[in-house]
């Protein structure tokens, strides 16, 4: 079963290219960390802050080449957890077809804050994410 997420809060450090973004249970108290780049972070925390840039980030980019083959980002996936690595996948509509595009969680949660779609984890990812935390 998935969970819906919200993106609780963003640690951008300036001495290190490894940032953190931490999800939280819409309805629940689990929080899940996650690392990832700086140009990432930057990217989601733009897009919290609504900072507009002159040209489209490659989100925004990749949005745009969605909606112009005709799909729309319905939601997207955190589904997996292998070796300290999270996998996700972005879930477009495209016409009659649901179609599935593997993603780095990153991304996936930069663009579902672009499209303004929702964020889900899977139960078995959030709870072996949250008892290595305990």
């Amino acid at each position: 079963m998935a969970i819906e997420m919200l993106l609780k809060r963003i640690v951008i450090t300036e001495t290190t290219d490894q940032q953190t973004i931490f999800l939280k249970e819409r309805s629940g108290e689990r929080i899940m960390p996650m690392f990832i780049g700086q140009s990432e972070a930057l990217a989601i925390d733009y897009r919290v802050r609504e900072i507009r840039t002159q040209r489209p980030l490659t989100h925004q980019l990749l949005l745009n080449v969605i909606s112009k083959l005709g799909g729309q980002l319905e939601y997207v996936t955190i589904h997996n957890l292998k070796d300290g690595v999270f996998y996700a996948k972005l879930v477009v509509q495209q016409g009659d077809e649901k179609v599935e595009i593997d993603s780095r969680p990153s991304d996936s949660v930069a663009l579902a804050l672009a499209a303004g779609v929702k964020i889900y984890v899977e139960e078995s990812v959030l709870d072996e994410v949250c008892k290595a935390g305990t």
